[in-house]
């Protein structure tokens, strides 16, 4: 690190169920991009906005698929805070506690597109806006309007485009067919193993 800068740490969070390999291509340009030390995959304990709509597998298991996933990627690690602090997961929340345990570092919230597109719903958004920088990844199909987070301070990331989601990853579960390059194969495995989706 720089003598004088000072540190940065994303937060790219989710439910990733499961992670794949879209999520690990979005975070490895994020983390470049941005130029950050350290780039939190944060695995929300509950995720408020997706409760009630599906079964979301339990938040350990989701966290091991991560840990696993990020094994010795530079710049990435998985992240549990979430899952320690328990109840519904609130970004701002994760960004507060962060910035109370190093306060001599910036936090940058990573998300995706689609994410940012619906940022002014979330769980008190004008206070997340004053106290990150944003940074926005492309995903196939998702458009945001730059008026719309005109409130934030923004980076564009351009990534490969990728046709991959964890919904997709579920189906295709369900339907029997391959999962091969998609996901990891430990995650092949701990689907298997534990009739994930199925």
């Amino acid at each position: 690190m720089i003598a004088g800068r000072r540190r940065r740490i994303g937060i790219f969070g989710g439910t990733f169920d499961p992670i794949h390999v879209g999520h690990l291509v979005a975070a490895v340009n994020a983390r470049v991009a941005a130029d950050l030390d350290e780039l939190l995959l944060v695995v929300s304990n509950s995720p408020w906005q997706k409760e009630g709509s599906r079964a979301i597998t339990p938040a350990e298991m989701r966290f091991r698929l991560v840990e696993d996933a990020v094994r010795g990627v530079d710049g990435l690690r998985a992240s549990d805070i979430e899952i320690r602090r328990g109840g519904s997961s609130y970004t701002v929340d994760t960004v507060n506690e962060l910035a109370g345990l190093d306060p001599k570092s910036d936090i940058v919230l990573v998300v995706g597109a689609d994410a940012a597109a619906g940022l002014s719903t979330w769980h008190r958004f004008e206070e997340l806006a004053k106290c990150v920088e944003l940074v926005v990844v492309n995903r196939p199909g998702a458009i945001v309007e730059p008026e719309a987070l005109s409130d934030w301070n923004v980076t564009f990331v351009e990534v490969p485009s990728l046709a991959v989601s964890s919904t997709e990853i579920r189906k295709r579960v369900v339907d029997g067919r391959p999962l091969d390059f998609l996901v990891s194969r430990h995650t092949i495995e701990f689907i298997a193993s534990h009739r994930l989706y199925s």
